[in-house]
């Protein structure tokens, strides 16, 4: 069986107003990192369309680490909105720069948090599916799959590479870079196909993004 004939065969099961969200999703995805790689502002209007359509898809298929890090990515979409103003001579474009010490101490910070928290609520699922009701539940990581796993850690890896982003830092990219390409098999495994090829394009791309913006750090 081919891609294309997996790729049919996985979605066959799915509600149509489903598909339709995750491709829009995607598109609007694709954008905000083309958008990203310009330098240019609105990575995070077309940013924001993506992560609010993904925290409702997240939470349908149950990857609570993802549906979190869509919620933290639209906040700090508004956030980055306004420090990138800020910056803007043109109200479009920004300069870039290295990540300060500073900068790292925070991204640390946000990186531990983050295995802490998505930990904890991996680990009180149970009573959260259980619609908030401790009958009969059982609390614990033993529900957990790699996948499971893997999404702590690359919502951390997330997090870490939205404050960077936020603060027109070079770095950001390289946490981009290293948790797209784990998300690729971990959406496959998921059964969501669109969005782990949109992962793989997302790897490619911020690889050319951190080249980019390298050149116009030299040039700075």
């Amino acid at each position: 069986m081919n891609f294309f004939e997996s790729l049919t065969a996985q979605y066959s099961s799915y509600e149509i107003y489903l598909i339709v969200l995750e491709s829009v999703a995607v598109i609007f995805g694709l954008l905000s990192v083309y958008f990203s790689i310009k330098k240019n502002i609105w990575v995070y209007p077309t940013g924001i369309v993506s992560t609010v359509l993904f925290i409702y898809i997240m939470l349908v298929f149950g990857l609570l680490g993802d549906m979190l890090i869509n919620v933290y990515y639209t906040v700090m979409s508004i956030y980055g909105w306004i420090l990138w103003s800020r910056h803007s001579e043109d109200h479009i474009h920004v300069e870039v720069k290295k990540a300060s010490v500073k900068d790292w101490k925070v991204g640390g910070m946000l990186f531990f948090a983050s295995l802490i928290f998505v930990g904890l609520v991996y680990y009180y699922k149970p009573f959260i599916d259980n619609h908030f009701s401790m009958n009969g539940v059982r609390l614990g990581l033993y529900h957990l799959d790699w996948a499971n796993y893997t999404d702590i850690i690359t919502t951390s890896m997330f997090l870490v590479g939205m404050y960077f982003m936020a603060k027109r830092n070079i770095e950001n990219w390289l946490f981009w870079i290293a948790a797209d390409l784990v998300c690729v098999p971990m959406m496959q495994y998921k059964g969501l196909s669109l969005t782990a090829l949109q992962y793989l394009v997302f790897t490619v791309m911020a690889v050319i993004g951190y080249f980019e913006w390298k050149k116009n750090l030299v040039k700075s």
